[in-house]
């Protein structure tokens, strides 16, 4: 399509522009961290409480994008209504989760599986061309392992 006649023409500016934080809701910090930290192999970059409160962040190794693993419903203007909506969500396990990118798609799924995690795909070659499995993190959100095709 032409540019429309009454616009001008602009040109575009890059901008520096990169991800640093997520957040996944998780009800209990510690079978979180047994999950994230010692099953799938992120590490820790800050532990912080507050007012009775705990926001972890974990990462992979040598990456700059971080994971907080927050207290559910944490958002200032959540009701208290919207916070026992997100519970329920979560005990559901209707909760969307993070999508990893790994060198091994079955090792992964098998050093996870041993951790007793829930499994909710074993590893398969998908028609969209990633071989990937699935978990369910301990509070019930989705954790997805994708593996690249070799080129």
């Amino acid at each position: 399509m032409g540019r429309h006649r009454n616009c001008p023409a602009r040109s575009v500016t890059r901008m520096g522009i990169a991800l640093t934080y997520c957040f996944i809701a998780v009800d209990d910090h510690e079978k979180a961290l047994a999950f994230y930290r010692d099953a799938v192999g992120l590490e820790v970059r800050n532990d912080v409480g507050y007012e009775g409160m705990r926001w972890v962040t974990v990462a992979a190794p040598g990456q700059d994008a971080q994971i907080v693993l927050e207290p559910p419903g944490m958002d200032p203007d959540a009701s208290p209504a919207d916070r026992e909506t997100i519970a329920d969500l979560m005990a559901k396990g209707l909760m969307r989760g993070v999508v990893f990118t790994v060198d091994d798609c079955d090792a992964t799924f098998e050093r996870i599986r041993a951790s007793g995690a829930e499994v909710l795909q074993e590893p398969m070659d998908q028609p969209y061309g990633v071989r990937d499995c699935a978990f369910r993190d301990p509070a019930g959100n989705l954790v997805r392992f994708n593996q690249q095709p070799n080129p």
